[in-house]
């Protein structure tokens, strides 16, 4: 893996400010140790996974809302120089170029707000303080799911990381690989702890990337409702 290293940099930039600097920052959760066990098989998640749109009016718990951000991008083995270290989906050339934002309107000791996931440390970083589901269910042409969802997964991706090895082939089609690798994680882990989701990407991008805090260089790609069935 010695050979990576050269074409991945280590430093993401958010909004201007390294990823480094935002973990130095008083607005830094640690989230939960994530569970490696499940009294439900990866077998019983893929018979049962499906795309739910209605949830139920209740909060998820803080340790929920962990175990899906691991699952869906968490590191299993750390390395350096590969953005906090080897991930729980694959992705080409371990460029990892996928970023990951939680809107919590409704979890369990974390306030209303937007956050980055930080995976080297499993922590989740404040980009936003306040509610914006009802702005990112207008940009996603009215679907309310996106709204009354208790806390939804926000995918970006920044091009350039993949790019920057494989060229165009990067954009076309490694990362939109490394999404559907990660987002089918989310879905099969949120089968296990009775969570609901649907992989929403009918949205308006220009009103979507105005709703985040995100970078410039950053494109969204799917919107990842949350909530109980």
């Amino acid at each position: 893996m010695k050979n990576l290293l050269p074409f991945i940099t280590a430093v993401t930039l958010i909004n201007g400010v390294s990823a480094e600097s935002a973990q130095k920052g008083s607005d830094i959760i640690t989230l939960p140790k994530p569970k490696l066990e499940s009294k439900i098989s990866v077998e019983e998640a893929l018979q049962g996974r499906r795309s739910e749109r209605s949830y139920k009016n209740e909060p998820l718990s803080l340790s929920e809302v962990s175990q899906l951000l691991w699952a869906a991008y968490g590191v299993t083995r750390k390395m350096p120089g590969f953005r906090g270290g080897l991930k729980t989906a694959p992705s080409a050339g371990a460029t990892y170029p996928l970023e990951l934002y939680l809107v919590a309107g409704n979890v369990t000791d974390l306030p209303k707000g937007i956050y980055r996931y930080v995976p080297g440390q499993h922590a989740l970083a404040k980009v936003f303080a306040g509610d914006k589901r009802a702005e990112l269910c207008a940009a996603a042409h009215g679907q309310s799911m996106v709204r009354n969802a208790p806390a939804l997964i926000v995918y970006t991706a920044i091009y350039e990381r993949a790019t920057g090895r494989y060229g165009t082939r990067g954009k076309d089609r490694y990362v939109c690989m490394d999404l559907g690798h990660s987002a089918q994680n989310v879905y099969l882990q949120a089968y296990t702890l009775g969570i609901g989701t649907c992989a929403v990407g009918a949205f308006d991008d220009n009103a979507l990337k105005k709703a985040l805090p995100i970078a410039k260089n950053e494109i969204p790609l799917y919107i990842m409702p949350l909530g109980k069935i």
